[in-house]
């Protein structure tokens, strides 16, 4: 594995310019309906964080495009609700998915205002609600100033642990961030725990039923 690293460390090294649109990319789809509960994106936050220490990326060019990428994301799901109202609820492809629609509007009038901030740390909520939102005519003004904050509080909540691991593994052994065998082995246990981790909210939701799952089709 550490064979597999090296060239990928590498590269992240000579190209930082990718991995920061890739952290870009991954916030904004997580807020993207039904892609959003697809796509693996605070795994891939998390574990690109985790080469911050040893200097393949910087803290804030990763804080700026992880918080850019769900600040647009977020944005662009409201003005499509806010502009289509009640009727892209029920269009293609979220016709497929009324029950979690129905979540989604009964966290949204649950907790009003509030539900913005909540939902973007709560998945898959995280990728209907700002939708939700637009399409139940909730104002501009009331969206970002909540939603401004919870993305800003979001992306050092999904970077920092990467971090902070790393460090503390690194203090904890007395190891060099240079140290080439120490360094992978820290940079596979965060990576690794963050698949574990993402699994296992997967079974979670799975188990609880709240995972998307296509309306069933009417047999002929």
């Amino acid at each position: 594995m550490t064979s597999f690293l090296d060239p990928l460390i590498s590269f992240v090294s000579a190209h930082a310019w990718l991995a920061y649109l890739t952290l870009f990319l991954a916030a904004f789809l997580e807020a993207v309906p039904v892609a959003g509960s697809i796509v693996p994106g605070s795994t891939i936050i998390l574990a690109m964080g985790a080469l911050i220490p040893g200097g393949e990326l910087k803290l804030w060019p990763v804080l700026a495009a992880t918080a850019a990428g769900a600040l647009l994301g977020d944005g662009s799901a409201y003005w499509i609700g806010h502009r289509s109202q009640r009727k892209i609820l029920a269009a293609w492809p979220l016709s497929n998915y009324p029950r979690l629609i129905e979540q989604s509007e009964a966290f949204f009038h649950r907790w009003g205002t509030l539900a913005v901030f909540f939902a973007r740390f709560v998945p898959p909520f995280r990728a209907f609600v700002p939708l939700t939102a637009g399409a139940l005519d909730m104002s501009p003004v009331r969206f970002y100033s909540v939603d401004i904050p919870a993305v800003l509080l979001w992306a050092p909540v999904h970077v920092l642990p990467g971090v902070l691991a790393i460090s503390a593994l690194h203090e904890y052994a007395g190891l060099p961030y240079h140290h080439h065998v120490g360094k992978h082995i820290w940079i596979l246990a965060v990576i690794g725990g963050a698949l574990i981790l993402a699994l296992a909210l997967w079974i979670i939701r799975r188990r609880r039923g709240s995972t998307i799952e296509p309306a069933a089709k009417p047999r002929p």
